[in-house]
């Protein structure tokens, strides 16, 4: 196939601000977990298919299953749709209290 670029797993992103290695980052519609730091203007890998540990709001309870949003003005994981981005699923449960979640990154834009 002379016209395939690309898997499509990490996607090469120029960074419009600091990015830190394991943190989410949105693009428009693309969202995943940054594989490398970068300084802005830098191109860096995002990683938009796979399951990582991301920070979630610590007093929510998440079940196996549920669809996860990114809460980017806070930085959390949420399961609350109304002004966040559709981040993914997640593959284990998380108490109310807990610090983290295990996500599978929607893969989709």
């Amino acid at each position: 196939m002379r016209n395939f670029i690309q898997t499509g797993d990490t996607l090469d992103i120029v960074a419009a601000s600091e990015i830190v290695s394991g943190g989410v980052v949105t693009v428009g519609s693309i969202i995943g977990v940054a594989a490398v730091d970068a300084e802005v203007g830098d191109t860096f890998a995002l990683s938009v298919v796979g399951v990582y540990r991301l920070p979630k709001v610590s007093a929510l309870a998440i079940a196996a299953g549920d669809t996860v949003y990114w809460d980017s003005a806070n930085a959390l994981v949420t399961k609350t749709a109304s002004g966040n981005t559709k981040l993914g699923v997640a593959v284990e449960a998380a108490a109310n209290p807990s610090a983290d979640v295990a996500v599978r990154l929607n893969g989709s834009f």
